[in-house]
C-alpha cells in the first residue's frame, strides 16, 4: 500500500517544472541534493507559482509519485537562514503545508 511515513522529508527550495516525472525528480535528488532517491525518504518539490506539488518516495519494488494540484491559493514554504538546497522537514510540517496552515505562525508548544 502507498504512504509517505518516512523518517525524513525533504522539501527541494528551487522551484521545480512539474513536467518531470520519476527519472527527472529522481535525478534531482541525486544532482542537486546529493541523496539518494532510493533511501526510502521523501522528497517535496514546489512549482514556481506554488499551486503544484510533487512528493517522490521509494518503495520496495518501485518510486512512488503523489501529486497535489491546489484550486486556490498557495503553498505556504517554511522561512530558512541558510542556502541549503534543501530543507528538511517534520512530518507534522509537511501535513500542514500541504493542508493550508500557515507555517510561519505556527509554534509548536514544548512537550517534554
Amino acid at each position: 500500500m502507498f504512504s509517505i511515513s518516512s523518517a525524513h522529508y525533504y522539501l527541494y527550495r528551487e522551484p521545480t517544472d512539474m513536467r518531470k516525472s520519476f527519472d527527472g525528480l529522481c535525478g534531482l535528488v541525486s544532482s542537486r541534493l546529493g541523496k539518494d532517491p532510493r533511501s526510502g525518504d521523501v522528497f517535496i518539490f514546489i512549482n514556481k507559482q506554488r499551486t503544484l506539488a510533487k512528493l517522490l518516495k521509494w518503495e520496495p519494488g518501485g518510486f512512488v509519485l503523489f501529486y497535489k494540484r491546489l484550486e486556490s491559493g498557495t503553498f505556504e514554504l517554511p522561512i530558512t537562514k541558510t542556502n541549503a538546497p534543501s530543507y528538511s522537514m517534520e512530518y507534522s510540517q509537511l501535513a500542514m503545508m500541504v493542508d493550508g496552515f500557515s507555517l510561519k505562525y505556527t509554534k509548536k508548544r514544548k512537550r517534554f
